[in-house]
């Protein structure tokens, strides 16, 4: 996402470099290409406009100093203005009432049904809730199946009553089951269409008024560009919805979406979804959004994301096994495992600054490591216990039961071993010197 935003925002600000200073005069082309740039990422154009006039009215405003540049100067503006743009702080979700009730609202093939999902399974693990979802999409096909194979997933419960086609009395019924069995939070999947009519919004305006939500939010696929934006409007007018919520971000976006939603119809953007995982959900956080989209990476939210699957009894395990030499390919696997939940990879590489650019046109599969699992699964127990059982005709055993060359065990063998001595260095404290030398060994090999 937002791969050729960055791209020709970086272009536009080139034109300032070797510049002394900001003037109207050479800041007009900067802008002009600014103003491109958003256009071409299906920004709106007035929106388009009213941002690229604050930014030159800030810059013009501001004084160069000595060690700030013009070109860095105007990227700091830029950051800002884009900011404050998308909403300029987080916002979280409202969870108040007994139960609190989430509604959802959007159209069909916008995401609902999975963010449902998702929400539920947040609120759970992070929030300590016991949340019920409930099945009010009478409409599409398998929808109520749907939902039951996402609430088995994340071990939810789904109320769901497939011969009822009343969505307002189905509602209703949901709210006295969570009372009765409490659930703390309620989320109710709606009907959506592939377009907007009158009977979908005449609907869900009725289920709002029955069960009277706590949070209302707008599930909208990102990718849909503008028409997500006037998609927004037209349910905002009839709901007045609390957020919104853009999924696909992950898919090949142009971004339009992001920046233009907040503006136009002035609620906050509370989540976004990055891929099709139960745990691919993160907190819209509008300046670590700003930074992504200048190229700047979002070293926050990969911390975040690593402190969110840090076990901190599983580590202390790791150090007395790394300082008596016995890390195993087990416990390489739950590392693997740790990595995985932390979302796809190469998002998560792009959040590093520098990395996202470098890895433009490296194609990073989502199964990046199922060629190494599926080499350690192929190996016994013991084994995997033990690395030093690995005797030539073991390896091939491995090869044939993997489906892997006899090569590439033998190079994961060896690169198992050397990450193991470098890790027992690590928590070993062991010298510097000797570890730079060691280090220098193993390159030479």
């Amino acid at each position: 996402m937002f791969e050729s935003l960055n791209e020709k925002l970086e272009k536009s600000f080139k034109i300032l470099k070797g510049q002394g200073k900001i003037t109207e005069i050479n800041i007009a082309e900067t802008l002009k290409e600014v103003r491109r740039s958003l256009l071409d990422a299906d920004v709106n154009f007035k929106i388009a406009k009213d941002f690229t006039n604050r930014v030159k009215e800030k810059a013009l405003g501001q004084e160069v100093l000595t060690a700030v540049k013009p070109g860095q100067l105007m990227v700091k503006i830029v950051h800002d203005e884009l900011a404050q743009l998308m909403g300029g702080e987080a916002e979280n979700i409202n969870l108040q009432g007994e139960p609190a009730i989430i509604l959802m609202a959007g159209l069909q093939g916008s995401g609902k049904t999975t963010f449902s999902g998702k929400l539920a399974n947040r609120l759970k693990q992070k929030e300590k809730k016991n949340p019920l979802l409930v099945a009010c999409d009478i409409y599409r096909p398998a929808a109520i199946d749907q939902l039951k194979v996402v609430g088995e997933q994340i071990n939810v419960p789904v109320y769901a009553e497939p011969e009822n086609k009343n969505a307002v009395k189905i509602a209703e019924a949901a709210i006295k089951h969570a009372k009765a069995n409490g659930h703390d939070v309620v989320i109710v999947d709606t009907a959506g269409r592939l377009a907007i009519d009158q009977d979908m919004m005449d609907e869900i305006a009725a289920v709002k008024k029955a069960i009277n939500p706590s949070e209302i939010l707008f599930v909208v696929d990102s990718m849909t560009g503008q028409d997500a934006v006037n998609t927004a409007k037209a349910f905002n007018d009839l709901l007045n919805f609390d957020g919104v919520i853009l999924t696909k971000l992950d898919g090949d976006t142009r971004g339009g979406a992001a920046l233009s939603i907040r503006e136009v119809v002035q609620k906050p953007i509370k989540f976004v979804g990055t891929g099709e995982k139960m745990e691919a959900l993160d907190v819209f956080h509008p300046s670590r959004m700003a930074d992504r989209i200048l190229g700047m990476g979002d070293i926050v939210s990969l911390v975040e994301k690593a402190q969110e699957q840090f076990d901190e009894e599983e580590a202390k395990r790791l150090q007395k096994k790394l300082a008596k030499d016995q890390f195993s390919f087990n416990d390489f696997l739950k590392q693997i495992q740790q990595i995985k939940k932390m979302g796809n990879i190469k998002d998560l590489a792009s959040m590093i600054p520098g990395v996202g650019k470098a890895l433009k046109d490296v194609d990073i599969d989502d199964d990046a490591f199922k060629g190494i699992e599926a080499i350690i699964y192929s190996m016994t127990p013991a084994e995997r216990e033990d690395p030093t059982l690995l005797s030539g005709s073991r390896r091939r055993r491995i090869a044939d039961g993997s489906g892997t060359s006899i090569q590439e065990v033998n190079r994961l063998i060896k690169q198992f071993g050397e990450t193991r001595k470098m890790m027992k260095m690590i928590s070993g404290g062991g010298n510097m010197r000797g570890m730079m030398g060691k280090m220098k060994g193993m390159k030479r090999r």
